[in-house]
């Protein structure tokens, strides 16, 4: 299988958010999780200041533009290339998208190095924020790519897997 790479796709003016949206409702429907890892829209803290009063709101760091961490085929170049909002990848030729580069994503702060857990599929894990707090469950699946595990869980007397973050889980002692 290929490896992934990040692209940049060109959207139309304020549907960003939309056509990333549109991305990840195509990759559920289409069943491509291990094709396309990742959708991003950067964004930044900055401090508007209006009428006097500073207030802290996010901005787009790339207006226009929508991130995609993904292993690049026909098909998935198809299915991005046609998402609505889409107007084709950033490249000298929209045919034959050019990845970015380290340089280029280390310059955007995407972080491109390798990143070493201390748990593996089986483990059993206790986690540590969100709704799911204080929940123990068994390793199932681990995607470094999106840094997260799939535990199972307990549901109502039933095993249901759960994706949470690598920061969010830690080995149960």
């Amino acid at each position: 299988m290929a490896e992934a790479h990040w692209y940049v796709v060109h959207t139309y003016s304020g549907y960003e958010n939309k056509v990333k949206a549109n991305i990840e409702k195509m990759i559920e429907n289409r069943k491509l999780h291990d094709q396309i890892l990742e959708v991003s829209v950067p964004m930044q803290e900055v401090i508007e200041v209006k009428n006097g009063v500073k207030k802290r709101v996010q901005k787009k760091m790339f207006p226009g533009y929508v991130l995609i961490h993904m292993v690049m085929n026909d098909d998935v170049w198809y299915v991005v290339r046609n998402t609505r909002g889409v107007t084709g990848f950033v490249g000298p030729d929209s045919k034959q998208p050019v990845p970015l580069t380290e340089a280029e994503m280390r310059a955007m702060g995407i972080k491109t190095d390798d990143i070493v857990v201390d748990f593996e599929v089986g483990d059993t894990v206790t986690i540590v924020n969100g709704v799911w707090e204080n929940t123990t469950g068994v390793i199932k699946q681990i995607n470094l790519n999106k840094q997260t595990v799939t535990i199972s869980v307990d549901l109502f007397g039933r095993e249901t897997p759960v994706e949470i973050s690598f920061s969010d889980v830690k080995i149960k002692k």
